[in-house]
Parts: structure tokens; sequence; C-alpha cells
């Protein structure tokens, strides 16, 4: 897989919270949910608990679990919202999935580019 450099915008993190609230981001800083992405992509403990609590786990497709132990994200605060940056080797639909979980559809996708 090649890495991949997504630039989101989140434009209000105090109201960024996924739909399950065991697994939504509870922070409120840019620092925070940066630690909380990165840590959400470079291991899988926070799919592992979403395939649990899922109604036949054992259903779920196991590449979605993978993982990038390389994965980097930085947020900033910038006027009202929150830019962020996510390098990674891990495809779009397993950023958007982990960001669902986190956050819910509370973000913008605004360019990928090669890194």
């Amino acid at each position: 897989m090649s890495t991949q450099r997504y630039y989101l915008n989140i434009d209000n993190l105090a109201n960024a919270r996924g739909q399950i609230s065991e697994l939504s981001y509870q922070g409120n800083s840019p620092d925070s949910l940066a630690a909380t992405l990165q840590s959400a992509l470079r291991e899988p403990s926070l799919w592992q608990r979403w395939r649990a609590m899922q109604p036949d786990p054992d259903a779920i497709d196991p590449s979605l679990g993978v993982s990038d132990p390389s994965a980097t994200v930085h947020a900033t605060q910038s006027n009202l919202h929150t830019d962020v940056i996510v390098t990674t080797a891990l495809p779009h639909a397993i950023l958007k999935h982990r960001l669902g979980l986190l956050i819910g559809a509370h973000w913008s996708l605004h360019d990928v580019q090669a890194a």
C-alpha cells in the first residue's frame, strides 16, 4: 500500500461525536483528537471493540481491522474549525470507518496527496 496524506476539516470539534457513546471521541482539543485518532489507526483496539458489539462478530471481515503502526495525525484549531492531517498507508475506507466511530459524520475530506 502507498502512503497517503488526507486533509480533513471538522467544523465544530465540541460536537464531533460518534453514534456509539462507548466508542465515541470524548475530548475537546485538537491535540486530544489527534492522539485518539492516531491510536485508532495504529492499533486495532477501537475496531476490536466495535466488532465485539456486532450481532455476529465472526461475520465481520477481518481485513477491516488492519492497522498502520506508522500512521500520524496532526490537528490544529483554525478560527472555529479544526484542520486535521492524517498520514497513513491504510485505505480510505478504513480511515472513514474509524473516523465514523470516533466523530460520526462531523468531518469533511478536502484533499488527498501522496505522502
